[in-house]
């Protein structure tokens, strides 16, 4: 068994943390050319055996980053007020996926950016660690159908991928800057929210109102 790493009045566990923050920054601004064991424990104050004690390797330490990252959205989802109005759930989930990405960009992007960072390759169980990202606006997509807003024969599987192709689409031009021509991120959100309720069988001023009462909360 590796000795704890030795790191003054650092903390283990500030380590561990500071190692998963800096490798998330360093791939989304950088790539995976850039990151290295040795640059990483330089970034923090740490030893290069600081990776290895707390992740097993490189791999394991992106495997990480990708994993808590799905946690603390997931926190956010569970966060949305469920049990009325489920257009307003579902906008919602939209909502709080948005202020994921903009509130951590280096996570989102290493989350969804890629499938082959510094050796480490996507599993189908670090998938499902992300699956709630589908299932919870799926089951949203379903009430809103049950409750008479969307079309009852909506197919909530399918739906529910496009609107997922288009909140990460969003969220991506949003980052880069290519949301332009006088709108806000915001403005998009709101107009593919609407479109996407009405398009689902839903009464244009319904969807607007309810698209409000979520982008306000």
């Amino acid at each position: 068994m590796l000795a704890p790493v030795s790191t003054g009045k650092r903390a283990s566990a500030d380590v561990r943390r500071l190692l998963l923050d800096e490798a998330a920054r360093v791939l989304a601004e950088q790539g995976p050319a850039a990151l290295s064991a040795r640059r990483l424990v330089q970034a923090v104050g740490a030893s290069t055996m600081a990776v290895y004690t707390h992740f097993g390797s490189m791999p394991g330490l992106v495997r990480e980053v990708i994993r808590e990252g799905f946690e603390r959205f997931h926190a956010r989802a569970l966060a949305v007020e469920r049990g009325g109005d489920p257009v307003v759930e579902l906008a919602g989930l939209c909502r709080v996926y948005q202020e994921f990405a903009r509130a951590e960009p280096e996570v989102y992007a290493v989350m969804l950016g890629g499938s082959a960072v510094a050796g480490f390759t996507l599993t189908e169980e670090d998938r499902r660690a992300g699956s709630f990202m589908l299932r919870m606006p799926r089951d949203a997509i379903r009430r809103c159908a049950g409750a008479g807003r969307f079309r009852p024969d909506a197919d909530a599987d399918l739906l529910v991928r496009q609107l997922f192709s288009s909140m990460h689409g969003l969220a991506h031009l949003s980052r880069g800057g290519y949301v332009m021509g006088g709108y806000t991120s915001e403005q998009v959100l709101r107009g593919v929210l609407v479109d996407f309720a009405v398009a689902a069988g839903d009464d244009p001023g319904a969807a607007r109102a309810s698209v409000e009462a979520a982008l306000a909360a």
